[in-house]
């Protein structure tokens, strides 16, 4: 017991400057913050979009219809006159909430998947992997077409699918970190102290796999709205007059040259958001340990 508590002793003591020293390393990249900002605004507008547009983005007018982008309309206006910008800050709860319920189901799913393969090993892990490794033949939107189109149309659905469809990656990652820390010294160390496998496993090998599998939640969200957006673009979302990014973005697609800003603006909008993310993503990597 003595030599798990020098252990954690250590760990604990050197947490608080790593911390600090990582938390500087952030403020220092302005690309970083930059992105970060965007994001947050994003989830803000997801949750009270009525902050930051005092639009309708139901409400028609003919006489204003597909109007260029202008200080009364930023994004310009639609075919039936309304406001795009508000429509596209309207669709982010759909499409926000939407990405965090598929991320909520990889992890569950893909947590539990990884933490009993790499934990248990053995028949566990094979048999685990192999469904893992066939998962993984399939291309990821592939698979959330297919189950989308079992499960029926909607938001839900589509989060669902796509839920399904990343839960691989997630699997993969965390049994190999699960793997990696299991083999460590204060693992052994902690064993040899008398701790039992399940304290082990939540105070010791859980807290210290997390890293990899947090920087893959946030690339995966951008991975998640791309295919929210494209499963919205084919149809399957939710049904019109909703205002889902990837039904704004197929809404214009007839009239590019006429009216670029109805898809174009939209699909700027984001490929923005999914940079952010990608570039937060790859800030962790390159930072945390």
């Amino acid at each position: 017991m003595t030599a798990a508590l020098v252990v954690a002793a250590e760990e604990t003591v050197g947490e608080k400057p790593a911390r600090r020293a990582r938390a500087g390393v952030f403020a220092r990249r302005p690309g970083f913050l930059l992105a970060s900002l965007y994001v947050a605004f994003v989830v803000a507008v997801a949750f009270r979009p009525a902050l930051f547009t005092g639009q309708d983005p139901y409400a028609t007018d003919p006489a204003a219809a597909m109007r260029a982008p202008s200080a009364a309309h930023l994004f310009g206006t639609d075919i039936y006159g309304r406001d795009l910008w508000s429509r596209v800050l309207h669709g982010s709860p759909l499409t926000i909430k939407a990405t965090l319920i598929a991320l909520v189901i990889a992890l569950i799913a893909g947590l539990g998947l990884g933490i009993v393969s790499g934990f248990f090993g053995g028949l566990t892990d094979s048999l685990l992997m192999r469904v893992i490794d066939v998962l993984l033949a399939i291309p990821g939107l592939l698979l959330a077409l297919s189950i989308v189109t079992a499960l029926g149309y909607g938001t839900i659905p589509v989060a669902v699918a796509v839920g399904v469809g990343i839960v691989p990656g997630f699997a993969r990652t965390t049994r190999a970190e699960v793997l990696r820390v299991k083999t460590l010294p204060y693992v052994e160390a902690a064993r040899a102290g008398g701790a039992s496998w399940t304290r082990v496993l939540l105070r010791h090998i859980l807290p210290n796999s997390w890293g990899p599998v947090a920087v893959l939640a946030v690339l995966d969200a951008g991975v998640a709205i791309i295919a929210i957006a494209s499963l919205s673009f084919l149809g399957f979302g939710a049904a019109p007059p909703a205002a889902e990014w990837g039904t704004l973005i197929a809404d214009g697609r007839n009239y590019l040259v006429t009216a670029w800003w109805l898809s174009l603006l939209p699909g700027l909008f984001v490929a923005l958001l999914v940079l952010s993310l990608n570039h937060i993503a790859k800030t962790f990597q390159e930072v945390t340990p």
